[in-house]
């Protein structure tokens, strides 16, 4: 409510009230003219000086440092000062919304803050596992003085495994936290997803027969699936994918690969015979060093980070990845690529080809 109307209303009620007492004694009405009149000038003077010295002035204060405070300085710089015509109903509405900022802000902060120690003791755990293991090693060989030079390269070489998962680990850190801040480009070019799905089988050929696990490609590799993507990334996706498929699959069985066709995507799909994910572990698969099973997992080896790694690729080329499992039945991750339409390819198959 504007302050003129504000004051106009109580201003009115005075005078209205005064009016009625002097009619009460008096009844005349030209004393009760002249008293409305007087009283309503005096009660408009008075309120207005009152309430905007006393009452407004703190409001719009009020309501100005919450505007600037939302607003920012270089916004509020770039727009200018600008008073409300109403700040009651204004300043009401902005500690409203404010607050609601604050509470999500909190609630972020506290998220993020959880987030942080669990990162911090994942990635402490992870550090500590491989250099514990590489220290023992080296102080049996020393104290054996390779006597035993049998047990002195067993243990050389099992130290040797230990800083190889270090280093997988740095090289994964440093990749995802270049994902994270952008520093890694997207550098998009037309390409036949199939093809490159022929190249990631025939670079895991050999890793498959070690884990006697069947390789499926449920298309036809001289199909057109053309997308825009970034083909080296989206290798990496496929291999860490495929090779997360030989780590949780059972001998003897299949990873197979299919694509799908939607309307401006490609839709590829990875699915394994493998022990399968509990549905509650699923929201959290993507995250940083989770593990469902951590002795498994070490046991298998790898750094922790490469579904996070997936996804942070993924998200980066604006598509979505998902997951669908069930235990003793395997799992199948999913994820959308931009497709090139097919009244496009007569432009993009003479690219491809040269």
């Amino acid at each position: 409510m504007k302050l003129s109307v504000l004051v106009l209303i109580n201003a009115l009620a005075v005078a209205i009230a005064l009016s009625i007492v002097n009619f009460y004694f008096q009844h005349k009405w030209y004393d009760v003219t002249v008293t409305f009149l007087i009283g309503f000038i005096t009660s408009y003077i008075v309120f207005y000086y009152l309430i905007e010295k006393y009452v407004y002035s703190k409001v719009k204060l009020i309501y100005k440092l919450i505007h600037n405070l939302k607003l920012g300085r270089d916004l509020r710089d770039a727009l200018g000062e600008s008073t409300s015509t109403d700040p009651i109903g204004d300043v009401e509405q902005e500690v409203k919304e404010w607050a609601r900022e604050k509470k999500t802000e909190i609630e972020q902060l506290r998220s993020q803050e959880k987030f942080r120690r669990e990162f911090l003791s994942n990635i402490s755990h992870e550090f500590k596992t491989p250099l514990f293991a590489i220290q023992g090693y080296l102080e049996a060989v020393m104290e054996d003085e390779f006597y035993d030079t049998d047990m002195a390269m067993q243990f050389l070489k099992k130290a040797e495994k230990n800083v190889d998962r270090l280093s997988y680990l740095i090289k994964d850190l440093d990749e995802i936290s270049k994902l994270e801040s952008g520093e890694i480009p997207i550098n998009y070019t037309k390409f036949k997803i199939n093809d490159l799905i022929k190249e990631v089988f025939e670079q895991l050929e050999l890793k498959a027969k070690q884990h006697d696990i069947k390789l499926i490609f449920k298309q036809k590799y001289d199909e057109a699936f053309v997308v825009s993507a970034d083909r080296d990334k989206i290798c990496q996706v496929l291999i860490n994918l495929i090779d997360n498929s030989f780590k949780y699959g059972k001998p003897g069985g299949s990873t197979s690969v299919s694509l799908f066709e939607l309307h401006d995507q490609i839709l590829v799909e990875i699915t394994d015979e493998g022990l399968g994910i509990n549905e509650k572990h699923l929201p959290r698969l993507f995250e940083r060093f989770f593990r469902i099973d951590s002795h498994r997992s070490r046991e298998i080896g790898g750094s922790g980070l490469g579904l996070a790694i997936v996804k942070h690729i993924i998200e980066a080329h604006q598509q979505t990845i998902n997951v669908r499992s069930t235990e003793g039945l395997g799992s199948t991750f999913g994820f959308t690529l931009q497709r090139i339409m097919p009244s496009a390819l007569k432009q993009v198959i003479p690219v491809l080809k040269s």
